[in-house]
């Protein structure tokens, strides 16, 4: 490996260093304009998006741990990690995720230990009305959109690139394969999978 190549890498891993010294202040920062509470041993990696509303409120747990951006969880797609919060946002502790979009209109819970893998978008709301009458009316539209809230439970493990649609609860244990749209309940201690997610196979 020649002298040019060593030299590149070297710099490279150096400011990859010296710029995560910043990224966790900076995020603590954004979180905390926003309103949001969060344990002192959060650890973030990149740069993040967050808006919380006047009626939102995102709490998060213990060592919750975010990758975000093109340098970090490098799968594809890479994306900030943003959090839109107008209702109540949870996330207990030990939770990892990496270049994923939460939207939260009304309620979104996701439990202890959970793994949310790259490029993965939570919703809890349809954002229109179904009704094309209603759409036509900004107004209809708002008080005819549906919604649910979303409940991910403990030791999940969400693939990357999932979809996961208002309503839908997640067992204890489970996992969701990578590029599923998840629009039902799936129990706990079961791997589903697909567009839409369909039982795969029982955990032992």
């Amino acid at each position: 490996m020649n002298i040019m190549v060593l030299s590149f890498k070297a710099l490279r891993k150096s400011m990859n260093c010296l710029l995560g010294l910043f990224y966790t202040p900076m995020g603590k920062l954004i979180l905390l304009l926003n309103g949001a509470e969060y344990s002192q041993n959060l650890k973030i990696r990149g740069a993040i998006k967050v808006l919380v509303t006047r009626r939102g409120t995102f709490k998060m747990g213990e060592n919750i741990r975010i990758n975000s951006g093109n340098n970090y969880n490098i799968i594809g797609r890479q994306q900030k990690c943003t959090f839109w919060v107008e209702g109540e946002l949870l996330l207990q502790d030990n939770v990892g995720i990496s270049a994923s979009a939460i939207i939260c209109n009304h309620k979104i819970t996701i439990g202890r230990h959970v793994v949310i893998g790259g490029n993965t978008v939570i919703y809890d709301t349809d954002f229109h009305s179904l009704n094309p009458v209603h759409r036509g009316n900004p107004q209809m539209d708002k008080d005819n959109t549906k919604w649910a809230p979303v409940l991910i439970g403990d030791n999940v493990f969400i693939g990357a690139h999932t979809t996961i649609l208002k309503g839908v609860t997640i067992g204890n244990n489970s996992v969701v394969g990578a590029c599923s749209v998840v629009t039902k309940d799936i129990p706990s201690n079961e791997v589903w999978a697909g567009n839409p997610a369909v039982f795969i196979r029982k955990i032992q």
